[in-house]
């Protein structure tokens, strides 16, 4: 099979879809011999996939494509689509919705979440953006002929929205890099120092959207200090969003400058790092479509403390401690528990490293194999 995969988004920095792309790649070429790949990439990510992959590629089976069509644009649809339309290939992956709505040949799309219908927040506020957006998500699912959900909560959302999906849909759970793991208490300090990090801490990572609940996080960890006597920090990384001035607002108006630290977009070796130093790994969200920090925090031998809505539980299982995300109370006193109780964090820890196992990148590469076999199996049979 001559194979297409869409890695506009492709970065093992980037969380999320990034990481996805970057393990997709990385796990398909250690199990896969026998088909022949075409990666679709922009600049500069095109670039340092030349460089990393360059006795790869030089030996002539797969190839890179330039395409430089960004996400959500025009060029997304025109030149992204005549540089697929050349390639003449048995099966594209899209690993993202937004796919040119006039390909037709046979195709494969992964859904990581359905956080835009759901929670738009102050993302497409314009009525062309929103009907834009759900004009590429239908055209690609009614398109695909298989469709890859990244958890089991994703998947009936997407039937919630698309009921012919039903048919379709094959759930196939992502995993964890190995780098994330077990640090040296030197590295951790080193790394813990740099962000003068000097008493105990809860961590959040990823971006600051309103479905990821940061706000409600910041008054809980209010709640932490003035109700049970904190002393510690909460520190919050991911790049800051100026259209979601809140998070820092909220830091000030509940005078926490001193105990909340924003962090910024930390490099990995330092997120990794923060992740083994962290007491708690604090998780609030509203909404999500798979949940891998926690799997990044159980690897890391940090206990989870979580909220009990959209996929969470369902990736957690019983390897974390719950709350409302809506209750901040709640959530303050599920932190302190958690931070107090050392027989409840260890069994935590030791069920994360459990509930891990049952994860991984590679088996997430050799079910997407199969389902491109399965899908131009079926069409060479009609």
């Amino acid at each position: 099979m001559k194979i297409g995969i869409d890695l506009r988004m492709y970065s093992s920095q980037f969380t999320g879809i990034g990481r996805y792309c970057y393990e997709l790649v990385e796990n398909l070429l250690q199990i896969d011999d026998e088909n022949e790949y075409v990666f679709f990439l922009n600049e500069p990510e095109y670039g340092g996939f030349l460089d990393m992959k360059k006795e790869m590629l030089d030996k002539g089976r797969h190839k890179a494509v330039k395409v430089d069509a960004r996400h959500y644009s025009l060029g997304e649809q025109v030149s992204f689509l005549k540089a697929l339309k050349k390639e003449n290939l048995d099966l594209m992956h899209f690993t993202h919705f937004n796919a040119p709505m006039f390909y037709r040949r046979p195709c494969v799309v992964t859904i990581h979440d359905l956080t835009l219908s759901f929670f738009p927040g102050k993302k497409m506020v314009k009525w062309y953006h929103r009907m834009g957006y759900h004009l590429v998500l239908k055209s690609i699912v009614k398109r695909a002929k298989k469709i890859i959900a990244v958890s089991k909560n994703t998947e009936l959302d997407l039937h919630r929205l698309y009921g012919f999906t039903r048919r379709k849909t094959a759930m196939i759970h992502e995993g964890v890099g190995d780098e994330f793991q077990e640090l040296p208490i030197k590295t951790v300090a080193d790394s813990m120092e740099r962000y003068g990090i000097d008493k105990e801490f809860l961590l959040y990572t990823g971006v600051h959207r309103n479905h990821k609940n940061v706000v409600g996080l910041i008054g809980a960890f209010a709640k932490l200090k003035s109700e049970h006597g904190f002393d510690g920090y909460l520190v919050i990384t991911g790049q800051e969003n100026p259209h979601y001035p809140e998070v820092r607002e909220t830091v000030e108006k509940l005078k926490l400058k001193d105990s909340v630290k924003l962090v910024g977009l930390v490099p990995e070796k330092d997120l990794i790092a923060l992740y083994n130093g962290a007491s708690v790994y604090a998780y609030p969200s509203f909404y999500e479509g798979f949940g891998l920090p926690a799997l990044e925090a159980f690897a890391c031998g940090t206990p989870v403390c979580a909220s009990n809505a959209s996929c969470i539980p369902e990736i957690c299982g019983d390897a974390a401690v719950y709350f409302s995300p809506q209750n901040l109370s709640e959530m303050a006193e599920k932190f302190y528990e958690l931070l107090r109780n050392d027989g409840l964090r260890e069994h935590l820890i030791e069920k994360g490293k459990v509930r891990l196992q049952e994860f991984s990148w590679q088996k997430m590469a050799k079910e997407t194999l199969e389902l491109y076999h399965d899908v131009v199996d079926k069409k060479s049979d009609s």
